[in-house]
This record gives structure tokens, sequence and C-alpha cells, in this order.
């Protein structure tokens, strides 16, 4: 015959946390028919509706890239609405002048700013331009093009490694953890 197990759970005081239940915890689904992920993002069911969709990560950006914010709205309203938005937003646009951190939107190292420069690009550049540019500067100064020139071989040096600090940059954004 097995003996009943003894329980720490007396009543008063509690012995584990309040809330922790032996229960299965509920979890609302995906709104969208056939998800069975969790749906942990809420999205309105239309504009100015209290109502709201509840889906995962992936439907919820599925969801938001169609949604039309000024949809329902005549022009005038919808202008109205647009400006209102950006009133909101204009106290960035007068900081401006204090240039916190230099050219580009502060997603950049030092490091990568440097290498933009050395290849000539702007600071917003994304990484099909930068190829682009490094094939372009490669060409203008490799030592197989220009022989016997040491400044060009010292310049094709530095954009080489301007690329490669770009490049490392790139694969860092697109790395995903296995």
């Amino acid at each position: 015959m097995s003996r009943a197990k003894r329980s720490d759970d007396w009543g008063f005081p509690r012995w584990r946390a309040y809330g922790a239940s032996r229960e299965a915890q509920r979890v609302r689904l995906c709104d969208r028919h056939g998800c069975e992920a969790p749906g942990k993002c809420p999205a309105p069911k239309s504009p100015n509706s209290p109502e709201r969709w509840y889906f995962c990560e992936a439907h919820a950006a599925e969801y938001n890239r169609g949604w039309d914010y000024f949809a329902g709205l005549s022009a005038e309203d919808a202008a109205e609405r647009a400006a209102e938005e950006a009133r909101g937003a204009r106290s960035y646009a007068r900081a401006q002048h204090y240039s916190w951190g230099g050219a580009g939107d502060g997603s950049r190292s030092a490091d990568e700013m440097r290498a933009l420069e050395v290849l000539g690009l702007d600071p917003d550049a994304d990484f099909d331009a930068t190829k682009k540019a490094w094939r372009a500067y490669a060409k203008e100064c490799h030592p197989d093009v220009k022989p016997g020139d040491e400044e060009a071989a010292k310049r094709f040096a530095t954009g080489q490694a301007a690329f490669e600090v770009l490049k490392q940059a790139e694969e860092r954004k697109s790395w995903k953890p296995a």
C-alpha cells in the first residue's frame, strides 16, 4: 500500500507564490484561421474601434503591412490627421541642429561611418549600394590596374578594409541563432 505524500501547502502562510497554481495556463491563440501560435499582438479590427484582433507576431506583421490608417476618411480629414501626427514628431526635427550622433540615424558605429566615407557613400546607404561602390572603387585603384603605384595600392587596401567593416556589419544585422 502506497503512502500519501505530505503537502507543503498548508494554507497560511502560503509556501508558494500567489498565482502559482498547478492548473494549465490559458493561452489565447492567434485569430488567423488555422494558426496555432499564441496571439499576443493586439490589432484594431477597424479604425477608431476598441475591438481588437489578437495575432501571432507573423500574422500581426502581415496585417500591419496592409493596414491603411486613413481608410474611410475624407481627403481633408486625412490631411488634418497627418498634420497632427507630424506636429507630434516635430520636436525631433527641431533638435536636428544639435547633431547628436553626426550623420546617419544612429544605427551605425563610428567605424562603419568612416568606412562609408572612404567609399564615398551616404550614411543611410544600403548594402547593395555599398557593393556597387566597392566594385567601382576597386576598379579605379586595384594594383593590377595600376601596377607599381604605391599610392593606389594604399588606397585599395584602405577601401578593402572599409568594405570588410561594412560586410561584417551587414552579416551581424542578418545573423539569426541556429
